[in-house]
C-alpha cells in the first residue's frame, strides 16, 4: 500500500499531465509576452532579488541543514543517521533535476520565435518521447530555479515522524518558496508554469519515495509537540 506522501504524488500526476494537455502554458505566456520578448525579463526584482538572491538563501538553507546534520543530537529530534540521510537527498534532488534538464530538448519561452527567439512550441513530453528538437538550444524543463525551494520538502520529510507540526510548516516554507521562484522565472520567460510544476512534483515523489523505504529502516518515534 502506499504512504500518504507516495498517495499524494499519484493523485496530483494527472492534474499535472491535464495542465500539459490543455496548453495553458503558451496561453499564459503569451499574456507574459509578444514578439518583443518578455517586458519583465530584466526586471531587477526578479533578477536580483528572487533569481539571483533566491541562489544564496538556497545556499544558506542548505549550509544550516549540513550545520544540523552534524549537530548534537537531542530527545524528539532526528537522529544522526536520519539528518545525514535527508542532507544527502536534498542534494540529489538538486543533481537529478539539472541531470534532466540539461537532456532536455524543450527551449525556454524567451527562446520561442513567438516571442523573438528562433524555436518552435513542442511541448516537453513530445521532445521527450520523439526526440523533437524544437530548433532552439533546449535544457529548459524542469525548472531549475524552483527547486531552489522545493528541495527543501527535504526538511519536511526529516521531522514529520518527529515533530509534525514543524514538519508541517517546513513543507510550507519550501512550497511557498519553490512557487515564487518559480513564479519570477515564468514572469521573466525563462521558464512555463508546467516545468515549475514539475519540478515540484519531481522532488516531492523523490522524497516520498525515499520516505516510504527510509521510514523501514528508522525506527518509529513518539512525535512530541512542535
Amino acid at each position: 500500500m502506499l504512504n500518504r506522501p507516495l498517495l499524494v504524488a499519484v493523485l496530483l500526476l494527472p492534474l499535472l499531465l491535464a495542465w500539459d494537455m490543455s496548453r495553458a502554458d503558451l496561453a499564459l505566456a503569451k499574456l507574459l509576452g509578444s514578439s518583443a520578448g518578455f517586458a519583465l525579463r530584466e526586471n531587477a526584482v526578479l533578477v536580483q532579488v528572487l533569481h539571483r538572491g533566491g541562489r544564496i538563501a538556497a545556499g544558506c538553507v542548505l549550509a544550516a541543514q549540513a550545520v544540523h546534520a552534524a549537530w548534537p543530537v537531542h530527545a524528539g529530534t532526528p537522529g544522526r543517521a536520519e539528518r545525514v540521510l535527508w542532507l544527502l537527498v536534498t542534494l540529489a534532488v538538486w543533481v537529478a533535476v539539472s541531470w534532466i534538464k540539461s537532456a532536455s530538448l524543450s527551449s525556454c519561452p524567451w527562446d520561442l520565435a513567438a516571442f523573438g527567439g528562433s524555436a518552435d512550441y513542442v511541448g516537453h513530453w513530445t521532445a521527450w518521447q520523439n526526440a523533437i528538437a524544437d530548433g532552439g538550444p533546449g535544457r529548459c524543463f524542469p525548472s531549475g530555479h524552483a527547486v531552489a525551494g522545493f528541495a527543501f520538502f527535504s526538511l519536511a520529510f526529516l521531522w514529520r515522524r518527529h515533530r509534525p507540526q514543524r514538519a508541517a510548516r517546513f513543507a510550507a516554507a519550501a512550497l511557498i518558496a519553490g512557487a515564487v521562484f518559480g513564479a519570477a522565472q515564468v514572469l521573466r520567460g525563462a521558464h512555463f508554469v508546467s516545468h515549475v510544476l514539475w519540478s515540484a512534483w519531481f522532488c516531492w515523489l523523490l522524497f516520498a519515495g525515499v520516505a516510504a523505504a527510509a521510514d523501514g529502516v528508522f525506527s518509529a518515534r513518539r512525535p512530541a509537540t512542535a
